[in-house]
């Protein structure tokens, strides 16, 4: 018998100067277990002990299962600024390389040579944390190319039981 799946609790600091048309989290809206909150400069967010998904920071790996996620959603300059507003024990890890499958245009600041979708970022955590959520995906406008690009890095994740 498979050991039961731990959930994973999602929060999302959204920046509310980004737009939800063109949000890749925002067919999220409503799914259980992911809350949304919005950043106000003069308000703080206590997250309690949380993975924060961070490029910086070490590798997520089997050691952090059971713990929930933040995701800091915004343009990558302002991540500091929301950064300083979150209180609360975050381990920093970041995601071994996975291709994105969404196409980054930004006219104003360049993007980091790597990065995936938010979308992406949390599907990916979830399935390596031993809770898969393909909702996440579902609405995700490139899902099949996301899946496809990754196909062999993924393999290993979805055929092992959390």
């Amino acid at each position: 018998m498979p050991a039961a799946r731990l959930p994973v609790d999602v929060l999302i600091l959204r920046d509310p100067h980004e737009s939800l048309a063109k949000c890749s989290l925002t067919p999220l809206r409503g799914l259980p277990g992911v809350r949304f909150v919005d950043y106000h400069g003069l308000r703080r967010l206590e997250a309690g002990e949380r993975i924060l998904l961070d490029p910086e920071g070490e590798e997520l790996g089997p050691a952090d299962r059971g713990r929930d996620l933040l995701l800091i959603d915004c343009a990558w300059r302002r991540v500091p600024r929301l950064r300083r507003t979150v209180d609360g024990l975050l381990h920093a890890r970041r995601l071994p390389p996975f291709a994105t499958a969404y196409p980054r245009r930004s006219k104003t600041f360049a993007d980091p040579a790597r990065g995936l979708a938010s979308v992406e970022a949390l599907y990916l955590a979830a399935l390596m944390l031993g809770a898969p959520r393909p909702d996440f995906l579902a609405a995700y406008r490139w899902r099949a190319e996301f899946l496809a690009a990754n196909r062999e890095r993924l393999a290993p994740f979805e055929s092992t039981d959390a």
